[in-house]
């Protein structure tokens, strides 16, 4: 089977197990699924889910945390880890969409990669979590490991991971692609005892790297339009819960975005549902 027809059954099968798209954070709109996006590198969806009603009962938006001091953020957040990191790129991200984008969370690529502690696996979520724009696929460890495995990359780049996936997959489905990878990682396909047995994809798995120390069949290999600009997404919190929190400004590696595969799709998560977002999901 070809890799393109592996991965439109993959999508189908996909669909057919998380047919109702339940996020992973709670969030009532994009400012919020910004903050808890930030706070969930390095830190469970679950965790950050217990800490942000607390923090925007005290700090509602932008505006209001950018009047907060660091003392005072570090404090609400400390539980999530990598409090002093997160805490400055969030208030200069707090400061940043008031002064310059009137309060609101910018809706391109281009502009959200600006905030700090936003790069494009933050944006990513954030534009098809509240936007439903699908701009590309956030990479976090659950779809960099299931990627590998399912042969549809033979990279460890984030960037150039999210390149191959999205040639896979039509562009109306890659917020879903994150999505449901990260659920079926978390649940499925684990990183040292992945459920093969229970799992309908393995009609047409390749298992690569299965049983091997995670990482170890890996190669990296360059991105194709050589070296990218900036920092790496590297596990979201989907929406990915495993990454450290993102550097100031990176850039979006990327070049002119990609006209759509398929006519657009109405997202079917919805912020602000109960459960989680891509953890990151």
């Amino acid at each position: 089977m070809q890799t393109a027809d592996r991965a439109a059954r993959v999508l189908e099968l996909l669909r057919l197990r998380y047919p109702t798209r339940e996020t992973h954070l709670v969030a009532q709109n994009a400012w919020e699924l910004l903050v808890a996006t930030v706070l969930a590198a390095q830190c469970t969806d679950v965790r950050v889910n217990q800490v942000t009603p607390g923090l925007f009962s005290r700090w509602p938006g932008p505006a209001e945390l950018a009047r907060a001091t660091q003392e005072e953020l570090e404090e609400v957040i400390h539980s999530t880890g990598f409090y002093r990191n997160k805490a400055t790129n969030l208030l200069g991200a707090a400061r940043r969409v008031t002064d310059v984008h009137g309060g609101e969370v910018p809706r391109t690529m281009a502009e959200l990669v600006q905030l700090p502690g936003v790069a494009r696996k933050t944006a990513n979520v954030v534009l098809w979590g509240a936007y439903g724009i699908n701009e590309g696929i956030a990479v976090d460890t659950h779809v960099k490991r299931i990627a590998f495995r399912m042969g549809f990359t033979e990279s460890v780049d984030p960037v150039q991971i999210e390149r191959d996936l999205m040639d896979l997959f039509p562009r109306d489905a890659w917020g879903d692609v994150n999505h449901m990878l990260v659920w079926f990682g978390r649940h499925v396909c684990d990183a040292r005892a992945p459920r093969c047995g229970e799992c309908e994809m393995i009609e047409v798995c390749p298992r690569h790297g299965v049983g091997q120390k995670e990482g170890a069949a890996t190669k990296v290999r360059k991105p194709r339009s050589g070296k990218s600009g900036g920092k790496s997404d590297e596990a979201a919190q989907g929406v990915g819960s495993e990454a450290r929190p993102e550097g100031k400004g990176a850039a979006t590696g990327f070049g002119k975005p990609r006209k759509p595969t398929m006519g657009g799709r109405r997202r079917a998560g919805n912020v602000g549902r109960s459960g989680s977002s891509g953890g990151k999901p």
